[in-house]
């Protein structure tokens, strides 16, 4: 057997060390591969965390944001709540006031009346009578009693309303002067012919005087005033009580006496407070 040649030896020993190198740089090559594959991982790594971050800042801003509005919400309603409550106590005080004034028209008006009265709040009206009755706050307790007049004030002027039909403990019923069941003994103030006042039934509508002689006609005409005439057997009310107005003459040539249609002076409509008068010692006749 041939032994190798010193060449052949050579060169196997070349490729050795050759083989030693190239594995060498392989290994070092290999640890650069890995250095890259961690920074590579970490730069992912950093990226999510980023990502993570801004969404968790994301959902934290919105929660807080929706946090903050509804703490706007509850502002707004207990602003709102406040308001309300304001409104009501500037309405309670414009309330206040305006019975303070009405009290005090009402004691200047009741001390305007010569003969002693009772004031008196509207309270409701009465629909289970025959009659228009109105019910008002004073009764037998207050001094009330059955056929008292009863009248009001509208524009400073003082105009009769109706008399006291029933009267309980703390309530009365009046009877308007504009109900059908209610006669007035009236006059003209000027010519001074008397008649009588009655109603028909409805605060809208005129009332009517009868039995003016047909001889008053040209002593008389529209916008003449109408008054109580005074007691006398047929009245209870004292004399000189406004009534109305003439708003309309009727001549009919078959009738020997006059009709005249009478505006009330009271708008019952905007009626709220009344004067019952104490007419005792006065000469009224029950």
């Amino acid at each position: 057997m041939k032994k190798p040649s010193l060449k052949f030896k050579l060169d196997v020993f070349l490729l050795i060390i050759f083989l030693l190198i190239s594995s060498g740089l392989m290994f070092f090559s290999g640890g650069g591969f890995f250095l890259n594959f961690k920074r590579v991982g970490f730069s992912f790594i950093s990226e999510t965390e980023s990502a993570v971050y801004s969404a968790s800042s994301f959902i934290g801003e919105t929660i807080a944001s929706v946090r903050e509005l509804a703490e706007i919400k509850q502002k707004y309603k207990e602003a709102v709540q406040k308001l309300a409550d304001y409104e009501l106590i500037q309405r309670n005080n414009a309330n206040m006031l305006k019975e303070n004034k009405q009290l005090k028209s009402l004691l200047g008006f009741s001390k305007q009346i010569s003969i002693k009265n009772i004031p008196a709040e509207i309270i409701g009206f009465d629909p289970n009578h025959l009659y228009s009755g109105i019910l008002v706050n004073r009764g037998i307790k207050q001094g009330v009693r059955k056929n008292m007049p009863v009248v009001a004030f509208q524009n400073s002027d003082m105009g009769l309303v109706g008399k006291v039909v029933e009267v309980s403990r703390n309530t009365s019923l009046i009877i308007p002067i504009y109900d059908y069941q209610c006669s007035v003994a009236g006059k003209i103030e000027l010519s001074r012919h008397k008649g009588i006042v009655t109603g028909a039934g409805r605060d809208d509508k005129p009332l009517t005087m009868k039995y003016i002689k047909k001889r008053a006609q040209s002593e008389i005409k529209i916008g003449d005033k109408i008054v109580t005439s005074g007691f006398d057997d047929s009245s209870i009310f004292p004399k000189n009580i406004s009534i109305g107005t003439i708003a309309k003459i009727i001549i009919r040539n078959y009738e020997t006496s006059l009709e005249l249609k009478v505006d009330p002076v009271i708008d019952f409509s905007k009626l709220e407070y009344v004067f019952i008068l104490d007419t005792t010692n006065t000469g009224q006749t029950e």
